[in-house]
């Protein structure tokens, strides 16, 4: 096939939503060359569905993604119109940070970033298909017989691989309202032997506000004094809006049960598998037949605009259906309808196939990040598309691979749960997945991840310097927890009664005397508290370790293993693990299989007369 142009880079992005963007800031932080294709560059760093950033677990990734440098954190604080710390009244290790995005204003501050950073090149182009060249990446080839060379490539499609969007009866192609489908990639990757299955998610109707009755419904007004997301960020300055609480109700669940026979989801016109944690509100009614109303958060989409989102209603049934379902939500009864719901259905390729790192393991050079690995949110699409992305660069620079523990990060646990045990089910972060989610807060992200974001790289120069303060001066403070002492207790103890620092400093003049930021006496009050907790889940992460960083050479012929079990066989040959941990965290792997499996390599290799 004939190429009219041919351009130069070390590293491809395919996509620019929120796993697209990290992607391609991180390959050029880190000092590839770097090309970050869309279908249209007008909508980079769109918000699809709910214009917010953050919640339960997923606030900890933001912080996570801006402790390692990206940048998801630093544009909602810019951009942000309603923040709220969810879980406040509980412990420090369930505090979720949250935020509501002006969603253009979101969208265009992100643009600029990507189009201030250096080494980085936004293009809009229809990529079209892979290149490869002796089982590498070799580039992509888009419309116009153009070819971008590269020897790394990242996907991160989102839901627009053979996408179908659907209204009721109605379907479109489509990946989002108002753009189209992708339709050679998924040839393009079968051809190289990946997997893809098809996923589901879906959106509300979003209501013009001026024809909302607000006095109908509860304010949810913002926190008083909101916590940045960004450890950049001094705090938040603008002026916050109010977002508002109403419900459905029983009349409204007679209507959906009508006419279920019209919703794709039960007429068998949509067959694939969505959210169980964000379902329809289809779903809600049939699965929570008991309850007589659901909840309705309505968010307002920016503060130059009437849009308003209506968040605990996603659906996919007929247009005149959802007529009739907003005219008899409570506050809504002569509400304009300005974008109706809609259900997408679309391919992604199960995350098995890919190592750690999220390079595929089928075609070197080819990672996945976002919804193409059988994700769902902005948050966990943005946390792969930055670990993609520095891979990536890393790879073509030469330099070693870089992953995360599921001791360090909540990004660790996601790209190891989606890797060793793979998604039947658009995947959700919640903190419950996280074992030590004691260690693993959203108010230390930075000193668990920054100094790891300055090897890589990734962090810049304004940032090193502030962080380097920081940890010196929480580095002092520490050390007087554990060496000052007051009738008879440490300032550990004493912090652990939860004294006023008033109290603190009549105790402790040297204390006193450190004149200590409030952050850092925030954190030696956090770590007061968790102490004991914290140092076994330590001496726990330190013996698990010591099987999970069991390497598994590769390649390995797990089917050789006559003394393991014909399904652990079978498993651990289709999802290939690189360590003893990670074959433990497979579904159906036994403690009795692990020890087969560590008796194996602790001897080596066996002869060809014992395998037998």
């Amino acid at each position: 096939m004939s190429v009219s142009c041919v351009y130069e880079f070390d590293v491809v992005v395919v996509g620019a939503g929120h796993a697209g963007v990290e992607a391609a800031l991180a390959s050029a932080r880190v000092g590839a060359k770097t090309a970050l294709l869309t279908m249209n560059c007008d909508t980079v760093a769109q918000m699809s569905c709910n214009p917010a950033i953050g919640g339960v677990a997923k606030g900890q990734i933001v912080r996570e993604i801006d402790a390692l440098g990206g940048e998801m954190g630093r544009v909602i604080d810019a951009t942000g119109i309603h923040f709220r710390m969810l879980n406040a009244s509980k412990g420090p290790a369930m505090h979720s940070p949250r935020a509501q995005a002006d969603k253009k204003a979101y969208q265009f501050e992100m643009k600029n970033r990507v189009e201030q950073q250096p080494n980085l090149t936004l293009c809009q182009e229809m990529v079209e298909s892979l290149v490869t060249e002796n089982g590498k990446v070799a580039g992509i080839r888009v419309a116009g017989d153009a070819l971008y060379r590269a020897r790394a490539v990242v996907l991160t499609t989102g839901t627009f691989l053979k996408a179908i969007m659907h209204t009721g009866e109605q379907k479109a192609e489509g990946g989002r309202a108002g753009d189209k489908a992708a339709h050679g990639m998924s040839a393009s990757l079968k051809e190289l032997g990946i997997e893809l299955r098809r996923f589901k998610t879906g959106t509300p109707a979003r209501l013009n506000g001026r024809t909302i009755d607000f006095s109908r419904c509860e304010p949810q007004p913002g926190d008083d004094n909101p916590e940045p997301f960004s450890y950049m960020t001094d705090r938040i300055t603008q002026p916050q809006i109010h977002c508002y609480l109403t419900s459905t109700t029983p009349e409204i669940h007679e209507i959906i049960r009508a006419n279920l026979h019209r919703a794709p989801m039960y007429s068998g016109q949509i067959q694939s598998t969505g959210p169980r944690y964000c379902p329809s509100i289809e779903d809600k009614v049939v699965r929570f037949a008991e309850k007589e109303t659901h909840q309705i958060f309505l968010e307002p989409e920016g503060r130059n605009t009437q849009e308003v989102y209506c968040n605990g209603i996603s659906t996919s049934l007929p247009r005149d259906v959802q007529d009739q379902i907003i005219r008899r939500i409570p506050g809504c009864e002569n509400a304009q309808i300005m974008r109706y719901g809609y259900a997408v259905e679309y391919d992604f390729a199960p995350p098995t196939q890919l190592h750690p790192t999220l390079e595929t393991r089928r075609v070197e050079g080819l990672y996945f990040a976002g919804q193409i690995n059988g994700t769902t949110g902005y948050e966990e699409a943005a946390g792969q598309g930055l670990i993609a992305g520095i891979n990536a660069a890393r790879k073509v620079a030469g330099k070693s691979a870089f992953a995360l523990d599921r001791s360090q990060a909540y990004l660790g646990v996601l790209v190891d749960d989606l890797v060793t045990k793979g998604v039947d089910e658009p995947y959700r972060m919640f903190t419950s997945r996280a074992e030590y989610r004691l260690l693993l807060r959203q108010d230390n992200a930075d000193r668990r991840l920054t100094p790891i974001g300055l090897e890589l790289g990734t962090v810049c120069a304004e940032r090193a310097g502030r962080f380097r303060a920081y940890d010196e001066e929480l580095g002092r403070a520490f050390a007087a927890m554990k060496k000052l002492r007051a009738q008879g207790a440490t300032l550990e103890e004493w912090l652990r009664r939860a004294p006023t620092w008033e109290q603190v400093y009549e105790a402790f003049p040297d204390v006193a005397a450190m004149n200590l930021s409030e952050a850092v006496r925030r954190q030696m009050e956090i770590e007061a508290q968790y102490a004991g907790y914290v140092r076994r889940q330590e001496t726990e992460i330190a013996r698990l370790q010591k099987v999970d960083s069991i390497r598994i050479p590769d390649p390995f012929d797990f089917r050789s293993l006559v003394q393991l079990r014909m399904e652990a066989r079978e498993k651990l040959s289709r999802h290939k693990p690189s360590t003893v941990g990670q074959a433990s965290r497979i579904s159906g792997i036994t403690p009795a299989d692990i020890a087969v499996l560590m008796f194996y390599l602790a001897r080596g290799p066996a002869t060809e007369q014992e395998s037998v």
